[in-house]
């Protein structure tokens, strides 16, 4: 087996994840895998908010650019990252067991967001989690917020923000959790489609790396992030539009919760559906129509004529 070369964007978290691929590749091929650092438009404009650069691709293009010149045999991506359109020519081979799907709440008093006070400044780069905030508590004052979590993490500490708001996994797998002070229920935030998941991404004519990498898929993660991204997509999850969703197997079910919001908090639409494991895009796409038919077209057509303007 040849020597695995693995892009990576260069933050503690995505080196984490990189890292941890590698070790279960040497497990499987017996090669230790190299690591290349790769930065993304993500990593290069962190000062800049995703409504000014666009949310697509910022931190995937790069590494999927290097792929495509054979400069990496795969990349590792966390799964809320990877556009629903993927490039001609490459595939997600393999997504990892997912960690906790969670969002959580981050306050430097250890305030839960019921016990925040009036007009709390809570800091976030995602409309998602702003969005569902916003409908649990139409007083606070969403501020952005950008860099990597540590960084994140010593603006809060700083005293810029009351609160902010951050993945639970990615916490968990920096041994950062201790500085959690609420992790936000189902309820109040819906996760980021793919959130909590590592995809590991190939070129489809690589048959080597696709047959090793494919020993790394875990079958149950796959279903219910595949709903997930499908219900994304019917929905043109592409655009700059506040979008949650949930899979996940209950008694031998996929079950999957999206929801649908404006910016503002102000209206929010959720729906739920199931079916077998295996129907795992149909039912992403049927929700997506119960969706739409249920109002949600109408605010996604209105957000994104806004997010054009």
């Amino acid at each position: 087996m040849k020597a695995l070369r693995i892009g990576t964007r260069g933050s503690a978290l995505a080196l984490w994840q990189a890292r941890s691929i590698a070790r279960a590749l040497l497990e499987v091929t017996g090669v230790d895998p190299e690591i290349v650092i790769i930065k993304t438009s993500g990593d290069k404009f962190q000062q800049t908010s995703f409504s000014q650069i666009g949310a697509k691709g910022v931190f995937t293009k790069e590494l999927e650019d290097a792929l495509l010149a054979s400069g990496i045999d795969l990349a590792v991506h966390s799964m809320k990252d990877v556009p629903t359109e993927m490039p001609e020519g490459l595939t997600i081979a393999a997504i990892a067991k997912r960690e906790d799907v969670r969002d959580a709440l981050l306050s430097s008093p250890g305030a839960t967001l019921e016990s925040l006070p009036q007009s709390a400044r809570v800091g976030t780069s995602s409309l998602r989690r702003q969005s569902q905030l916003l409908y649990a508590r139409r007083d606070l004052r969403m501020l952005e917020l950008r860099g990597n979590v540590d960084t994140r993490i010593e603006k809060l500490k700083r005293g810029d923000y009351d609160a902010i708001v951050l993945a639970k996994a990615g916490l968990d797998r920096l041994g950062l959790s201790g500085n959690i002070s609420q992790v936000l229920s189902h309820d109040v935030s819906l996760p980021a489609a793919g959130q909590g998941a590592i995809g590991i991404e190939t070129r489809k004519e690589d048959t080597e790396t696709l047959r090793v990498v494919l020993k790394l898929e875990d079958a149950e993660t796959r279903g219910s992030v595949t709903a997930e991204r499908s219900a994304l997509a019917g929905l043109g999850g592409g655009c700059q539009v506040p979008i949650g969703a949930w899979g996940r197997l209950e008694n031998g079910k996929l079950s999957l919760d999206v929801v649908v919001l404006s910016p503002d908090g102000t209206q929010r639409i959720w729906q739920k559906d199931s079916g077998l494991p295996g129907e795992a895009e149909a039912i992403g796409k049927r929700i997506a129509q119960k969706l739409r038919d249920g109002g949600a077209a109408a605010l996604l057509e209105r957000e994104i004529r806004g997010t054009r303007a």
